[in-house]
């Protein structure tokens, strides 16, 4: 393979995960999630950069965390509660998710 084509793969990629991203991000807005969270700053709920560093190399945060949005839950964060959110399907889930975890502090 020669580095032209290389590097047109890695391109490839790189907008693959900015549209990702974008995906991500555009859910969250729509699922209103943002309205007590923030990718860097904790409003009522964590700061999303926060979530992501609390489950790095966590294999099975993903699915901890769809289980927290569906039902809700409290104590992890502080004392307010997350209501559940059973509407989220999972496909939006996990690409909100992945998004999340994603994030770098």
């Amino acid at each position: 393979m020669n580095f032209a084509a290389v590097l047109f793969a890695a391109a490839g990629l790189a907008v693959a995960g900015a549209a990702q991203a974008d995906a991500g991000e555009d859910l969250l807005k729509k699922s209103g999630c943002t309205a007590c969270h923030a990718v860097d700053k904790k409003i009522v709920g964590p700061a999303y950069k926060d979530v992501a560093a609390k489950y790095k190399g966590d294999a099975g945060a993903a699915a901890k965390l769809a289980a927290k949005v569906k039902a809700g839950g409290s104590g992890v964060w502080g004392p307010v509660p997350m209501p559940p959110n059973p509407a989220v399907n999972d496909a939006d889930m996990k690409t909100m998710i992945a998004y999340i975890l994603a994030l770098k502090k």
